[in-house]
């Protein structure tokens, strides 16, 4: 199997996994608010279809530019509620339907990665991707909207070792963190230290980097796709860029965003 295939396959699981929690709701259960402002459930489900597939779209774009064309002058013309505006709308699906057209976004979202040519990048609404960073950044939105849907309906969370993929690209958008937030990135080298579900230890970085960031990987991803106050986890930064870069880490394109309130209410 290529990277590729084993992406896709986790991929999949993700996305499987949550399939399994919504499948059977009923519409009071599809209604659920979730710690997303705003956001139902559906709403959840919705931003990941309107994502595959717009994801689908650009993927194809190498063949057929102008449907990507076509989005592209709908986000300029809307660049802030552009994103949000699909999924509110989709999610006015009944929930059969939203459920069965995304089963089909993420089949043609697949198919369409797997097409575009090696050593090619795809274009996106941020820098151009290659395949394999497209089908980790949907593992990484599938994983933290997911993680609303279960934390809404009450549900506990079970993680795999899957979360590596949502970990590594917290580490690899430190520098996003501050730039998107028109702050100075800090010179130090961080040395990211992670203990994985399964027990393992997960490193990024020099061994001899000045700075640090230790703790739970889980704690970590949820910090970065901003699931979680800061002070709500174990995380341990050592050195003045460290512990800075965990009070802006944010993994996801778009404005900075507001992150979750201390579970303290401070």
């Amino acid at each position: 199997m290529t990277l590729l295939d084993d992406l896709l396959a986790d991929l999949t699981a993700e996305g499987d996994r949550l399939r399994a929690v919504v499948a059977d709701l009923d519409d009071a259960g599809w209604a659920t608010p979730t710690p997303a402002p705003g956001w139902s459930v559906a709403t959840q489900v919705a931003h990941l279809l309107w994502t595959d597939e717009t994801a689908a779209t650009a993927a194809r774009a190498h063949v057929e530019a102008e449907p990507w064309d076509a989005i592209v002058l709908a986000a300029l013309a809307d660049p802030t509620g552009f994103v949000d505006a699909g999924a509110l709308d989709l999610a006015t699906l009944p929930p059969a339907e939203l459920l069965a057209r995304w089963d089909a976004a993420r089949v043609a979202l697949a198919q369409a990665l797997r097409a575009v040519p090696d050593g090619a990048k795809m274009p996106w609404f941020g820098p151009p991707m290659s395949a394999a960073s497209m089908v980790t950044a949907r593992f990484m939105e599938t994983w933290a909207h997911a993680l609303d849907v279960v934390t809404a309906l009450g549900l506990e969370v079970e993680h795999t070792d899957r979360v590596r993929h949502v970990a590594h690209i917290g580490v690899r958008t430190r520098g996003f963190s501050f730039a998107n937030r028109g702050l100075a990135v800090p010179e130090a080298e961080v040395r990211v230290v992670l203990t994985a579900p399964s027990g393992e230890t997960w490193t990024w970085g020099v061994d001899d980097a000045p700075e640090s960031v230790t703790g739970s990987a889980v704690d970590f991803c949820e910090l970065v796709t901003q699931r979680v106050h800061r002070a709500d986890t174990d995380l341990v930064a050592v050195g003045p860029g460290a512990d800075a870069w965990l009070d802006v880490a944010q993994c996801f394109a778009g404005p900075a965003g507001p992150g979750r309130t201390p579970s303290n209410g401070g």
